[in-house]
């Protein structure tokens, strides 16, 4: 089993995920070095996680031998000049969701990268091992063809690529209404731990319809839903076949025998096992829908997404497979968010139009 040895641009709190996977994934995954500007926040790195450290892309670039690709990290509006740097070095890059800021950045963006660039994007919500399972079960035919979505799971870009996923759309016209409105909800937890003090916060639930020809979409989502113990994830997939309810699919095996499944989530370590504490994966019924690529490692659901993205950014960079979320895919995701975002503000109905990005695909 071969390391896959990486860089880092950036230092924030997404960048730990990275560092967290490595520590937790040794035999798999190695970080060489991350470029981080701040000198202070550079040593503190080096302290606390043994990962060299530089203060320039310059630095970052002398290295490129020793690495295999470089994740950036950074946020989206000075994200597009550092991909194009590494990407102009001919140093693949597997770039934080979104890639660019806005349409026109996007745009800018894939035109400036030279064509033979090897670029991913690291959008993981589509593997993480629920919604990676629900991705399989849909794609094993037995809901049929799917006309419609419910997302209320993931904000912006990560929900529209989940939509596009589920319900098999391409590049194709979107058609988008939507509105908003306010409330409060109780103070929940945070990045920053759990609440300290009763009281009440204002929270803005966000509707949007997303027509893609025959197929619908809705999405409905508050922020709230990451942290809050009162907030629960809602998905419904609806096909000609059957449908699937958040972990519950009903479907039709012939015209007279119906099919009820639970997906039904596999963790070790529970209990008297003893094969360590790790998630194994989804079955329905007998049927795997998902194992999960990084067991036994002890890793949330989050991290195995993104650690899932840094397995298969190895193997696209070796060819030993091809894209698995490209640049293209990654900016109509934002695009058609960006779209949605328009809608609810305004209350008036948006139509996307192909993109540059679109052209190749």
């Amino acid at each position: 089993m071969t390391i896959t040895s990486f860089a880092i641009v950036g230092g924030g709190w997404r960048a730990e995920f990275y560092m967290r996977i490595a520590r937790a994934m040794p035999q798999r995954f190695r970080v060489h070095t991350m470029l981080v500007r701040d000198e202070l926040k550079g040593k503190d790195i080096e302290r606390e996680w043994g990962i060299p450290t530089v203060r320039t892309m310059e630095a970052l670039l002398a290295q490129a031998d020793h690495y295999e690709f470089a994740v950036v990290s950074v946020g989206r509006g000075v994200a597009p000049e550092l991909i194009r740097q590494l990407a102009e070095r001919e140093i693949p890059v597997l770039a934080e969701t979104p890639p660019a800021s806005d349409v026109d950045a996007l745009v800018a963006l894939y035109g400036a990268l030279p064509r033979q660039a090897k670029i991913q994007v690291a959008e993981q919500y589509l593997f993480q091992p629920l919604h990676a399972a629900r991705i399989a079960l849909v794609r094993s035919g037995k809901l049929g063809d799917i006309s419609h979505v419910q997302m209320s799971a993931a904000h912006d870009y990560h929900g529209v690529s989940l939509i596009r996923k589920l319900l098999g759309v391409g590049f194709d016209k979107a058609v988008i209404r939507g509105e908003q409105f306010p409330s409060l909800i109780a103070r929940g937890p945070s990045r920053q731990g759990d609440p300290q003090e009763d009281g009440m916060v204002e929270t803005s639930q966000q509707l949007a319809t997303l027509r893609f020809g025959d197929k619908l979409a809705v999405y409905d989502f508050t922020r709230e839903q990451y942290f809050s113990w009162i907030r629960r994830s809602r998905i419904l997939v609806r096909g000609s076949l059957g449908e699937l309810v958040d972990e519950q699919a009903s479907y039709l095996l012939d015209y007279a025998t119906p099919v009820h499944l639970e997906l039904r989530r596999v963790d070790k370590g529970h209990g008297g096992n003893l094969e360590g504490y790790y998630h194994k994966g989804i079955l329905a019924g007998e049927q795997w829908l998902y194992r999960n690529p990084t067991a036994p490692a002890r890793l949330s659901d989050e991290e195995i997404a993104i650690a899932t993205s840094l397995l298969q950014m190895a193997d696209y960079v070796s060819g030993r497979a091809g894209s698995f979320y490209s640049l293209s895919e990654a900016a109509q995701d934002h695009y058609l968010s960006l779209l949605m975002l328009e809608a609810i503000k305004t209350g008036e109905t948006v139509v996307s139009a192909r993109q540059p990005w679109a052209e190749e695909e």
